[in-house]
């Protein structure tokens, strides 16, 4: 049996962990605040370009009527052959499950598309890590080469979560505009995990290209959350502040949603066909953007709660360490009272 004085060092170690774990959990909620404003703020710009593009789909003429080919390459569709996908993770750990569960479900994917060549992209340096040993890495390039297999992780961006920008969602869909344009790749799929509030998520995998349906996402695959899951993440946010519903757009949504839906005829000044080749990169950007910024929101949920159950664990050890130094203590002080007691009987 331990002595009094490593129970107390050992309470003492909790204790030090146990403020470290409850001051994580304050700072996740103060940033998982900030990144639900940014993406709140994006909604409305996003809701919009739809509504424009959703107009001029109704008004102007998707495939050329002489060839019947598209009038953008984003709108053509080609047998699945070459894939890309994005897989979007932390750049951190002790977030709970969090990269865990995406990582499990981009496997799945991936099991899903056997006998196709699949290209991974990874955006966190936690999916980088795990898929790294997994698959090989193209040095050479998407275009330089022959494949090693047929799944090769094809690049790489980390440490970009701390100050995402729309820049650099942008910079990702142009490269990958590029690669579909140029028919290196058939189709887009990101897996991340989408972000409606604490108690609403779920991990999903989307498909981005083609565009098959303006405004509408295409989802393969979605995990939502457990019932414990959500009670986990409900009591966490309840005791650091967090509103556990979805927050209250309706009225920015509504003047969003009336944006380009007259029913009057537009004069373009442009052909259809420059319209799209502006609109459309921009609406692959801003989906792209979205699902970064929803990741975001969902990993600093996953921390809250994973600390908040941290802090909540080393409260019950240190309760259960006081309880063995107590029992400890009391054994120590009636074996004295024990050895006082023989010796005044033996006199």
């Amino acid at each position: 049996m331990a002595n009094i004085l490593d129970i107390r060092r050992r309470i003492r170690s909790v204790r030090n962990t146990r403020q470290i774990t409850k001051a994580m959990k304050m700072v996740s909620a103060a940033r998982l605040r900030r990144a639900q404003e940014r993406a709140l703020a994006a909604r409305p710009y996003a809701r919009m370009l739809t509504n424009v593009l959703q107009s001029l789909v109704t008004r102007a003429e998707i495939y050329d009527p002489e060839t019947g080919e598209p009038r953008h390459p984003l709108l053509a569709r080609r047998e699945e052959n070459n894939v890309l996908m994005l897989v979007v993770t932390g750049d951190r750990g002790l977030a709970g499950a969090f990269n865990t569960n995406i990582l499990k479900t981009t496997l799945n994917f991936l099991a899903s598309k056997l006998g196709k060549n699949v290209d991974i992209e990874t955006i966190g340096r936690k999916g980088r890590d795990f898929l790294r040993r997994r698959f090989p890495y193209m040095t050479e390039g998407p275009s330089g080469g022959g494949r090693a297999g047929p799944v090769e992780i094809v690049g790489e961006k980390v440490g970009m979560f701390g100050k995402l920008s729309h820049e650099d969602a942008r910079e990702i869909a142009e490269r990958v505009i590029e690669r579909y344009t140029k028919g290196e790749i058939d189709a887009l799929y990101i897996a991340f995990n989408e972000f409606k509030s604490v108690i609403a998520q779920r991990l999903v995998v989307e498909q981005i290209l083609p565009i098959r349906e303006i405004g509408r996402a295409e989802i393969l695959q979605a995990q939502v959350m457990t019932e414990e899951e959500r009670k986990r993440a409900g009591e966490a946010a309840r005791t650091a502040g967090v509103a556990t519903e979805e927050a209250d757009t309706h009225a920015i949504d509504q003047r969003a949603a009336q944006f380009a839906t007259a029913q009057v005829d537009y004069i373009y000044e442009q052909p259809a066909g420059e319209l799209f080749n502006s609109l459309l990169p921009k609406y692959v950007g801003i989906q792209i953007f979205r699902a970064l910024l929803e990741s975001v929101a969902a990993e600093h949920a996953a921390r809250m709660t994973a600390m908040d159950s941290a802090t909540n664990n080393a409260s019950d050890m240190i309760d259960s360490l006081t309880l063995a130094m107590n029992r400890v203590r009391q054994a120590k002080i009636t074996k004295e009272i024990i050895e006082v007691v023989s010796g005044a009987a033996a006199q």
